[in-house]
């Protein structure tokens, strides 16, 4: 166990000092690219404008053959092009591949300074969190990095879930937490091929009537204990929650249920896989401007967050005014990004 005193402490002589508060950003939707294609490549200068977040994928769907050429194409993707206020992640292999000693080893050489977060899959416990610490630690001290590189790690085992608080806090780098459907779903022998969403067969009967009758059937949400588990943690550790991803692209009313469901237990984006869901995020994980407006009412209506108020004969305090600060402050977050929301907020 790590004691308080020394949780702050760099991990290596020459580290930059590790950030006490997260950086405040947006981060609607993490844009996946596979970035050994070259004519995905030529394209990141354009979803620069568009999305939050810019992640080059290095490990699930890059071939094994691929690996390398990902990682290249990465390190070539950073190297030209400036990001502005857009994130830039990438999402490295597996603890246990042989391809992730390289993969950070040559980022953080080559791109170190640019790279805001390494997204690490199947993390199993805090103690994947405290080798990747300290490695990314001694990188930074020898390549001159001077910000902390921070890191995402992904639910996706059962062992990932069970340790979701001691993962919350295990390290000052931790930016936060996506679930991933498709592995956590294997690990846990669901009867499911599907990545995010729910599934036909999963929910609840309505009761049988004196009359008979065909019985109402209402799907059920596979994923609503493990999002609220690892909202839990990551709010009280002052860390971010992130849906992961939804891979039917033929159903984008879907996706945007999901994306919605996530964002109403706590969750503050999504991975998007598709250019389709760019968009779907963007309305999702933005509030709506008809929630802004009455959420400002009540700001107003208690400056200074105490007592209560009647606003439309509903009565606010608070609580409600706490509420409605969590809600104006995104939409201010979002107004300095989104032109045409800005206009609808007026924040």
């Amino acid at each position: 166990m790590k004691l308080p005193s020394s949780f702050y402490a760099p991990l290596a002589i020459g580290a930059p000092e590790p950030l006490r508060t997260l950086p405040i950003r947006l981060e609607r939707m993490v844009h996946f690219v596979p970035p050994h294609l070259e004519k995905i490549r030529a394209k990141i200068p354009d979803l620069i404008g568009q999305v939050d977040v810019i992640l080059g994928n290095l490990e699930d769907a890059i071939p094994a053959d691929a690996k390398e050429a990902a990682r290249a194409g990465f390190i070539e993707l950073a190297q030209g092009n400036d990001f502005g206020q857009t994130g830039l992640w990438t999402r490295i292999n597996a603890l246990n591949s042989p391809w992730v000693l390289d993969d950070l080893i040559e980022i953080v050489a080559a791109v170190g300074n640019k790279l805001d977060v390494v997204m690490l899959p199947k993390v199993e416990g805090s103690w994947d969190i405290h080798y990747l610490d300290q490695l990314l630690a001694q990188l930074e001290a020898k390549h001159g990095v001077e910000q902390p590189i921070q890191i995402h790690a992904i639910l996706e085992t059962a062992q990932g879930v069970k340790n979701v608080d001691s993962i919350a806090q295990a390290s000052p780098r931790m930016h936060g937490m996506s679930l991933g459907p498709a592995d956590l779903a294997a690990s846990r022998a669901m009867k499911t091929t599907r990545v995010g969403g729910g599934h036909p067969d999963y929910g609840v009967l309505a009761d049988e009537t004196e009359q008979g009758g065909e019985r109402a059937f209402f799907q059920q949400d596979l994923w609503h204990y493990t999002i609220a588990r690892m909202v839990d943690a990551c709010a009280s550790n002052g860390i971010k929650p992130l849906y992961g991803p939804f891979a039917d692209f033929s159903d984008p009313a879907a996706c945007e249920s999901q994306f919605r469901n996530a964002f109403l237990q706590g969750c503050l984006g999504a991975w998007s896989l598709h250019p389709s869901q760019i968009d779907i995020a963007k309305t999702v994980f933005s509030p709506n401007a008809d929630e802004v407006a009455m959420a400002k009412r009540i700001l107003e209506a208690m400056p200074d967050g105490t007592g209560a108020a009647m606003i439309d004969g509903k009565m606010q305090d608070d609580a409600t005014w706490k509420q409605a600060k969590v809600i104006v402050d995104l939409a201010k977050l979002v107004s300095k990004k989104d032109p045409e929301r800005a206009a609808l907020y007026d924040v």
